[in-house]
């Protein structure tokens, strides 16, 4: 597989994963009438049943990482070429943008607004960590049962995640600086950013080189983009 088609389909899934959760995240929180928990399950579950299906079907064109952190992660491992890892992060950020833009542009909003909302303390650093590690050791113990057992099982902790939580599980660089650029429910102030993506990409790689070692399976020399979901 090219290496254009994979950032395509990166781009893609980032793109959609972001108006998902923006847009849902809106239309959650206007027709939840104020119940913010209403509006959190509507989030969470449009969420979590948009990553299953962007992961089944762009996971065999290019591993459907959609995540910086898991590219890096990934890189670290063995499963993926360092070369690739910049093209794919920078791809990965600039759609997670336009993914936002588009969820915005739906509801009739301006493309940008700088988020108030704040995220910010101890306790929701360690959500990331926590969150980033179970997305982590989700991909890496189950990676090897294929695309659509990966993109059902992510979709399932990542909706479990941002209710137990107390940052609503980011666990994506790319999603926690598109999301400092919406000011609705599923923002970030921009400058809680920077913590939130310092745990995430600290933590993505421990987590996986953990997973690697309980699953006790080495990648091959010859392993490729388009060999993520075919070991």
């Amino acid at each position: 597989m090219k290496l254009s088609r994979s950032l395509a389909a990166e781009a893609l899934g980032t793109m959609l994963l972001l108006a998902v959760i923006v847009g849902s995240g809106i239309m959650g929180e206007r027709l939840a009438g104020g119940n913010t928990a209403l509006a959190l399950l509507a989030n969470s579950i449009a969420t979590g049943c948009g990553l299953w299906v962007l992961i089944t079907i762009l996971g065999p064109v290019s591993g459907a990482h959609l995540n910086p952190a898991v590219t890096l992660a990934m890189a670290s491992a063995g499963h993926f070429p360092w070369r690739h890892v910049l093209p794919y992060a920078m791809v990965q950020m600039a759609a997670a943008f336009v993914g936002v833009a588009l969820a915005h542009l739906m509801f009739s909003l301006s493309p940008f607004a700088a988020s108030e909302q704040v995220r910010s303390g101890t306790g929701q650093w360690l959500s990331e960590a926590v969150a980033t590690a179970g997305l982590l050791l989700t991909i890496g113990l189950a990676r090897h049962r294929g695309a659509m057992a990966v993109g059902g099982l992510v979709g399932a902790y990542i909706t479990a995640a941002y209710w137990f939580t107390a940052s609503t599980s980011f666990a994506n660089p790319a999603v926690t600086l598109a999301r400092a650029a919406t000011n609705t429910f599923a923002g970030i102030r921009p400058v809680d950013t920077a913590a939130f993506i310092l745990v995430q990409c600290a933590v993505a790689p421990m987590a996986l080189h953990l997973a690697q070692w309980l699953v006790g399976r080495r990648p091959s020399s010859h392993e490729s983009v388009t060999t993520a979901f075919e070991q």
